[in-house]
């Protein structure tokens, strides 16, 4: 998950710049003033190529994915200006990426045949919500832990815990798989 733990820090990075001196000057500092005062999807669309650097390997489209992924996300989540953007509001964006990219990486385990889902459609269904809200409680906790303790969100923070919750999610779906080929 390299490619999408390093977005996750650029993408943490514009945020947290942006909550600090404001979305104009945190866009000014990446040459994208022109997108200063749009609308906060075609703002993230704009920071697409910064976020998440066109490359071409599977974990570099993984990471373009989870962060489209999060754009689509944000009217849901009530996020819809920018320039107005909470440290809480920063918490929740960083949250959906984290939660898609894993989302988006275990998925593509599934398909390498590395994870086996249930074959039953309402099932596997049933295991990806789970599965989801998994991941997000997973991320939520360990970003509130991190502000709990005045731990700044390093790169190498970011990259630790996105590891772990993947780690562990994709444990959670191995013993599933196992269950379910046992069961049948």
């Amino acid at each position: 998950m390299g490619s999408a733990r390093g977005a996750g820090s650029r993408l943490l990075g514009f945020l947290s710049d942006a909550v600090a001196r404001g979305a104009t000057e945190a866009l000014r500092a990446l040459n994208l003033g022109a997108l200063a005062g749009r609308p906060i999807e075609e703002i993230f669309l704009g920071l697409a190529d910064y976020v998440c650097p066109d490359g071409g390997s599977i974990d570099e489209g993984i990471a373009r994915e989870a962060f489209i992924e999060t754009i689509t996300d944000l009217a849901g989540a009530g996020i819809a200006d920018l320039d107005g953007l909470t440290a809480d509001q920063m918490q929740t964006v960083f949250e959906l990426y984290a939660t898609n990219a894993i989302e988006a990486r275990l998925c593509n385990d599934i398909g390498a045949k590395t994870i086996t889902l249930p074959s039953d459609s309402r099932e596997a269904a049933r295991v990806q919500a789970q599965l989801n809200d998994f991941i997000r409680r997973g991320v939520a906790d360990a970003l509130t832990v991190a502000r709990a303790a005045a731990a700044a969100l390093t790169p190498d923070r970011v990259l630790q815990f996105v590891g772990r919750i993947y780690e562990q999610a994709f444990g959670i779906l191995q013993i599933m798989g196992d269950a379910e080929a046992e069961g049948t």
